[in-house]
């Protein structure tokens, strides 16, 4: 299946482009262009929101990380589902971009537990992958808000990542939430 229709099939089984049939929405970005410790940036005042990005490609880690940076998040990253696992509590990001296939534990299972997790559950996650028809279908069993594919474009991404990190009303909750 090519991406032009599979974006239809998303369209209409969905309904609005995009816009995914969950109560908030889930989003499909359809723009397209061409062993490891996590690390955290330091805390900056007036961010637009701290995110966790999580993908075992160092490269695309770092493309991710940049394209946030410059437009005002505060970046903390993980090479997988479960070191994403580790450090989500002590980070409490206000949102979570999650690659699919990496080792030890991938996207669609670290948004399960996420999800199975009361201090986890609202935080809002997008995967940033390939967005096959079964990577949609899986991750939205799975509980995820928003898919952006790869190869992304930069400002698809910010615009994505914005609208999840807004919709969970950061960065003005963060200081009254429990680890």
């Amino acid at each position: 299946m090519n991406t032009t229709s599979f974006h239809g099939v998303i369209r209409n089984r969905f309904g609005r482009e995009g816009e995914v049939g969950r109560p908030e929405g889930v989003e499909v970005a359809k723009t397209r262009t061409r062993g490891l410790r996590a690390t955290y940036s330091r805390v900056v005042p007036g961010a637009s929101g701290r995110v966790l990005v999580v993908d075992d490609n160092k490269v695309i880690r770092q493309l991710i990380k940049v394209n946030l940076e410059l437009e005002g998040f505060e970046v903390v990253t993980a090479s997988d589902g479960a070191e994403c696992l580790d450090v989500v509590h002590r980070v409490r990001p206000d949102a979570i971009t999650l690659d699919v296939v990496m080792p030890r534990l991938d996207g669609f299972g670290a948004a399960a537990q996420l999800r199975a997790d009361p201090r986890t559950r609202h935080v809002p996650v997008a995967i940033v992958s390939a967005c096959t028809q079964h990577e949609v279908e899986a991750g939205i069993a799975a509980g995820v808000d928003a898919f952006v594919a790869k190869p992304f474009e930069p400002a698809e991404l910010v615009r994505v990542v914005r609208r999840l990190v807004e919709r969970k009303g950061a960065p003005a909750g963060r200081a009254g939430r429990g680890a």
